[in-house]
């Protein structure tokens, strides 16, 4: 009983791990999405310091682009829950 124990642990270990993971990599995605698009809209004449125009649009355009990320975030895992549960569990299998 001890190792179905030890063996249940692990393997919850192993899929927070994963989730820590792949939370990180959807923050640097959105980092790096937010600096690729914000930047080129907003500062169209890179200088040494940003205008206060420049960096009013680029709070803006970050809030606009992380209110749409989490948006689309929650609605995916909405679907994937919904769809789960339909296929009869966690995972669909």
């Amino acid at each position: 009983m001890a190792r179905v124990d030890e063996q249940e642990s692990r393997k919850q270990q192993v899929m927070d791990q994963v989730r820590s993971e792949l939370a990180l990599a959807n923050a640097q995605e959105l980092i790096n999405k937010i600096n690729e698009k914000c930047f080129a809209r907003c500062v169209t004449k890179p200088g040494a310091k940003l205008s206060g125009g420049e960096q009013d649009c680029l709070s803006k355009c970050m809030d606009r682009y992380m209110e749409a990320w989490n948006i689309v975030s929650r609605t995916y895992i909405s679907r994937v829950q919904r769809e789960s549960q339909n296929m009869g569990g966690p995972g669909g299998l």
